[in-house]
C-alpha cells in the first residue's frame, strides 16, 4: 500500500454495505489504513464499475487509491451484503436514507439491510450507523438484527463532497456513540491512524452530533447570504464584511462564502429532519425554520436577479454556469442550481447551461439544453448566470468571456469575478452583495 498514509498496528475484516457517497470513501480509507474490507453493492452496473477500479461517483483522489486497494487485496466488490459479513469484525452500514414527504428520513434500507444481514453476522461481531439516521435508530438496527450478541454503534460521516478524500484520512474528529464504550472504543480505533480526537459518547448524542453539526452550518450559510442581501439595501460590500468577520476567532471564515443558496444531499435532508424531530417532540426550533426559509428566499433573490440582468425571462436565453451543487462533485441532488434553473424555465426562458460534470441531458434537467464548452454556451444569450463555484468559472479570462457574450448581463451568484474587470469590459455585472 500507499506510504502516504499511516498503517493500522491492528487489522481488523470490514465490511461495508453500499457504495455511495458514503459507502465509498469509508471502504477506501479503512483499506488505504490497512484493514482488510468487503464493500458489497447491489447495483450490478454500479458493482462492475467498482470491480473494474473506476468509480461511479466523482471525487477528487478517489479513484486512484480505489485501484491501488484492489491491486493491495485490501478490497473487495461484491454484491451480497450476506457474503459481504459474513468474516467481518465490524460492518458499516451506509446505505440511504432518503427525505420521506413529511420530512423524515426513510429508514427502509437501513432496517431492510439489518435484517439481512442480521443471521450471517460473526457473533460479538459490531453494526456501524454510518448513514445520517434520527435519533433512536441505533435501538431500531437492534432490533431488526435479532441478535443479542451484536453490538450497535453509531459513527456519523462528516465527509464533504469535492473534499471527502482529504476529510477522511485528516477528519477534525470521529464521533462514536455505543452503549458499552469498549464497543465504542473498537470503532474509533479503526480511524487511529489518522490522528484525529475520538468523541466517545451514547448512541443518541452521537446521532444528534450529526444533525446539530449540518443544522449550525445551514443556519451559518444563511446569515452570511441574508447579510448580503442586507448589504445591498445599504451600499455596503459583502466581500470585505465577510473579511472582517473571518478574523474575528469566534466566527471564522469558512462558510461564510455567499452563494444562491445551500443545497447537496446532506443540508436541506439533514434540517428537514431535525425540523421533523422537533416537531415530533414538541419543541419549536424557530431558529432552524428561520434558516431555511431564508435558504428559500435567497433562491427566490437569484431568479429575480438574473431576471433584471436578462431585461425579463420570458422568450430570454439564459446560459448558466454550474450545474452541480457545489464545485469537484458531480451531484446534482438539491442542487440550488437545478432549482433556479428549473425555476427559469418555468418563467419561460430559453436555458443552455455548463457544466464539467454534465455533459449530456439528464432527467433533472427537463427542457433545458446542455452544452459541453463554457464559453460556446454563451453565444446568443441575454445573461450569464454563474451558478456553481468551478475553477474554471473563477480563472475564466474576461476577455473571452466578453467577446463570447457580447452585450450581455452577467450575474455571478458565487462572486467569482472582481466586478471591475467585468463592467470594463462594458457588460452589466451583478454580484450578491458586493458594489
Amino acid at each position: 500500500m500507499s506510504t502516504k498514509y499511516p498503517q493500522t498496528d491492528n487489522p481488523k475484516n470490514v465490511a461495508v454495505i453500499g457504495a455511495g457517497y458514503v459507502g465509498i470513501p469509508t471502504a477506501v480509507t479503512l483499506a488505504t489504513l490497512g484493514h482488510q474490507v468487503v464493500l458489497a453493492e447491489r447495483d450490478p452496473r454500479r458493482l462492475s464499475v467498482l470491480q473494474s477500479g473506476k468509480s461511479p461517483i466523482y471525487e477528487p483522489g478517489l479513484e486512484p487509491l480505489l485501484q491501488e486497494c484492489l491491486r493491495a487485496g485490501t478490497l473487495r466488490c461484491v454484491e451480497s451484503a450476506v457474503e459481504a459479513v459474513a468474516t467481518a469484525h465490524v460492518t458499516f452500514l451506509c446505505v440511504p436514507t432518503p427525505q420521506d414527504d413529511d420530512g423524515s428520513a426513510d429508514l427502509s434500507y437501513v432496517i431492510s439491510t439489518a435484517e439481512e444481514i442480521g443471521g450471517s453476522l460473526l457473533p460479538n461481531s459490531i453494526v456501524v450507523n454510518k448513514s445520517t439516521v434520527p435519533v433512536g435508530t441505533a435501538q431500531l438496527v437492534e432490533k431488526a438484527l435479532g441478535r443479542s450478541d451484536i453490538a450497535v454503534v453509531s459513527n456519523p460521516e462528516f465527509l464533504r463532497e469535492g473534499t471527502a478524500v482529504e476529510d477522511s484520512f485528516h477528519p477534525d474528529r470521529v464521533v462514536v456513540g455505543a452503549h458499552d464504550p469498549a464497543r465504542g472504543r473498537e470503532v474509533g480505533e479503526l480511524f487511529a491512524p489518522t490522528g484525529a480526537p475520538i468523541v466517545l459518547t451514547t448512541t443518541a448524542t452521537a446521532e444528534t452530533i450529526k444533525y446539530a453539526s449540518n443544522a449550525f452550518l445551514a443556519v451559518k450559510l444563511s446569515f452570511i447570504n441574508a447579510m448580503a442581501g442586507f448589504c445591498e439595501t445599504v451600499g455596503a460590500d459583502v466581500r470585505y464584511l465577510i473579511t472582517g468577520l473571518g478574523f474575528d476567532p469566534r466566527i471564522g471564515d469558512r462558510y461564510l462564502n455567499v452563494g444562491p443558496g445551500w443545497g447537496g444531499s446532506c443540508l436541506p435532508k439533514d434540517t428537514a429532519a431535525l425540523l421533523h424531530m422537533s416537531n415530533t417532540h414538541n419543541f419549536d426550533f424557530e431558529l432552524l425554520r428561520g434558516a431555511i426559509n431564508t435558504n428559500e428566499s435567497q433562491l427566490k433573490r437569484m431568479v429575480d436577479k438574473i431576471s433584471r440582468g436578462a431585461g425579463g425571462l420570458s422568450g430570454k436565453t439564459i446560459a448558466v454556469w454550474g450545474l452541480t451543487f457545489k464545485a469537484d462533485t458531480d451531484d446534482l441532488r438539491n442542487s440550488p442550481a437545478v432549482d433556479i434553473v428549473q425555476r427559469l424555465v418555468a418563467a419561460g426562458a430559453n436555458v443552455r447551461a455548463y457544466d464539467p460534470m454534465v455533459t449530456s441531458a439528464v432527467d433533472e434537467l427537463p427542457g433545458i439544453e446542455i452544452v459541453t464548452d463554457m464559453f460556446e454556451v454563451l453565444q446568443g444569450a441575454d445573461c450569464l448566470a454563474v451558478l456553481t463555484e468551478w475553477k474554471d468559472f473563477r480563472l475564466a479570462n474576461v476577455d473571452t468571456l466578453a467577446a463570447s457574450l457580447g452585450k450581455g448581463s452577467v450575474v455571478d451568484c458565487r462572486n467569482l469575478f472582481e466586478p471591475g474587470e467585468v463592467r470594463a469590459r462594458g457588460l452589466h455585472y451583478e454580484g450578491i452583495g458586493s458594489l
